[in-house]
């Protein structure tokens, strides 16, 4: 069995909640779970969903039941009666939702901060979570360098979100059980080496940062399709666009450059050289809805001097690409904890991550980390 309590209670939560319902009733085939081949000793069906956070003042008290009503809204898709069970709760702001247009509130705007903390450490300490799986929404952050920094600028108030959460994880640890923390969004915390070291300090498991589902993986393997034939990349655009609310976010330049700097930090890695490259999220159109649009374009320069060129045009369902992610994420999260592993595994970020921590960490093809992967997990590939 492996608990899991989700810090944001939106699109994504809602589909990976669905889905994992679906999936231990027989209703669908694990599709979009990248191990679901594979026989781990934690299985699908042993995942629970114990709660998720919210700061959004519409959804705190009520069930992720109700949230799926409005996602799974004219999708024809039905919404299994377990998400009734799984209560949305008050997390922390500090700001990550102050360009959406819904009225938010967190803990630390009622009691302070450092309250706020030990609110939410007691209450694990109840619920006894193995995972925590962060999908808030997309927030403007910078990288922590030391554990003092990270210590002192958390219980100011100081620190993002995202890595407010980490900390207070880091003292459910110290006090409480092991856990594993699973950042599927831009903000550095697994590229920050003050929480690294903080997480191997207590004993706490840290996986990021910026679940890569679409579009990035598949770029990534273009590219190294191109260095292993020798080809010279020209160019390559690669943008999206979309109508949920982590596109809203994104018009906002400041968070739109965070998941900018995750997206496009593979071409040098993986070439060798820093191709001239646009590859963003470039806007928010409400129609679209959950499903994005994307598009690429790549030329290049082949044998004898011909250029050649790759365009590629696609609509993909964005939260249920991640929700299928995540739910591998989380397994591999209990499975590191019970390995005794401390602080970040980039064997696992490498491969479902857009910026695989820990810092300074090269950015791979999917298809080399996969490999990598199922080597960390001592399997064969089928």
């Amino acid at each position: 069995m492996v608990r899991a309590v989700i810090l944001g209670a939106g699109y994504v939560a809602s589909h990976l909640a669905a889905g994992l319902a679906k999936i231990k009733k027989g209703e669908v085939e694990p599709y979009g779970v990248p191990l679901a081949r594979y026989d781990l000793p934690i299985k699908i069906e042993d995942i629970e969903i114990l709660a998720a956070y919210e700061v959004d003042n519409a959804k705190v008290g009520k069930t992720l039941y109700d949230v799926a009503v409005e996602v799974f809204k004219d999708t024809g898709h039905t919404i299994p009666e377990d998400l009734k069970k799984i209560p949305i709760r008050r997390g922390m702001h500090l700001g990550s939702a102050k360009v959406l247009p819904v009225e938010a509130r967190g803990l630390e705007d009622e009691v302070g901060i450092k309250e706020a903390i030990e609110r939410l450490v007691r209450e694990w300490c109840e619920l006894k979570p193995d995972v925590f799986v962060n999908i808030i929404t997309t927030e403007e952050a910078r990288k922590v360098e030391s554990r003092e920094e990270f210590i002192e600028k958390a219980l100011k108030g100081e620190l993002s979100a995202t890595q407010t959460y980490a900390y207070a994880v880091a003292e459910y640890v110290k006090r409480c059980g092991k856990a594993a923390f699973v950042n599927a969004i831009p903000t550095p915390v697994a590229n920050s080496p003050g929480i690294v070291e903080y997480f191997k300090e207590v004993g706490a498991v840290l996986f990021g940062d910026d679940g890569a589902t679409g579009a990035t993986p598949l770029t990534a393997d273009l590219l190294e399709h191109m260095a292993e034939r020798n080809r010279k990349v020209l160019f390559i655009v690669q943008f999206n666009i979309g109508g949920n609310t982590d596109f809203l976010a994104l018009t906002d330049p400041k968070r739109n450059a965070m998941k900018e700097t995750t997206k496009s930090s593979m071409v040098e890695d993986i070439l060798g050289y820093d191709a001239p490259h646009f590859i963003k999220p470039t806007g928010y159109l409400e129609p679209l809805g959950d499903k994005k649009y994307v598009a690429m374009h790549l030329e290049y320069i082949s044998f004898g001097g011909f250029k050649d060129s790759i365009y590629i045009n696609a609509r993909i369902n964005d939260s249920p690409a991640l929700a299928g992610m995540l739910t591998d994420l989380i397994r591999l999260g209990k499975i590191a904890i019970d390995r005794g592993a401390a602080g970040t595994v980039y064997e696992v970020n490498a491969f479902f991550m857009k910026k695989p921590g820990p810092e300074g960490s090269r950015n791979i093809a999917r298809s080399h980390a996969y490999l990598k992967l199922l080597e960390w997990l001592g399997l064969s590939r089928y």
